[in-house]
């Protein structure tokens, strides 16, 4: 069977990537199989940066951390930090649910294209990194920036020009960034982080929080 011309416009700059992504769409024509674009308001105070989309999640249904497991604590965690209109990511066709808005909150990824096994390449992480340092060059100064994961991490710092050594990954901690941006880690909100227990509701939701008392002090 040949494979359908990609839309005018679409971005392929990943060999791997974009002849993975045609593949994904010719066994699942109904996917949206291309790069995802961030969601949110832009230049929003909070900017939540994640991997990469998920094969069933974003990929699916076109909108980040909705679809998949990895969205459920993410978007349950914003609805009661007041970031989200509703905890529900997906309506009852278990597509994207539009009547889910963020409110001074935008989400996008390290790496804007689903990768195979959910593992993206350094040199895929670099090609995309424009695109992030464009969407943290929207953030208001004061700003916060969320990375889920350590890849999240050093991209949000390879975006800023900053070395990791002087900004180590670590779950709960904050780095006040030249920028005037305040960068906050925490573990990906995935399902084996969270079957395991390696991150846990309460461990998430106190970076959340700690985001809210840093937008918001006194």
């Amino acid at each position: 069977m040949k494979l359908s011309i990609p839309s005018a416009g679409v971005c392929r700059c990943c060999p791997r990537l974009s002849l993975f992504l045609d593949e994904v769409k010719l066994a699942h024509p109904e996917y949206h199989a291309a790069p995802v674009a961030p969601f949110g308001p832009a230049g929003s105070g909070f900017l939540i940066v994640g991997l990469a989309p998920g094969m069933h999640g974003a990929n699916r249904t076109g909108r980040p951390f909705t679809g998949d497991h990895a969205g459920i604590l993410l978007y349950e965690s914003l609805y009661k930090f007041g970031f989200a209109t509703q905890s529900q990511s997906l309506n009852e066709s278990g597509n994207a649910d539009a009547n889910l808005h963020l409110i001074n909150c935008r989400i996008t990824n390290a790496v804007r294209c689903l990768p195979p096994q959910n593992k993206p390449e350094t040199r895929e992480v670099i090609e995309c990194n424009h695109y992030l340092a464009s969407e943290l060059a929207l953030v208001p100064d004061g700003g916060a920036v969320l990375a889920l994961g350590a890849i999240a991490h050093h991209a949000v710092l390879r975006a800023q020009q900053l070395r990791k050594a002087d900004y180590v990954f670590s779950h709960g901690a904050q780095h006040l960034m030249p920028s005037g941006l305040t960068l906050f880690d925490s573990y990906h909100c995935s399902r084996y982080n969270t079957q395991t227990r390696r991150l846990t509701t309460a461990m998430f939701e106190s970076v959340i929080s700690s985001v809210v008392a840093h937008l918001e002090p006194g």
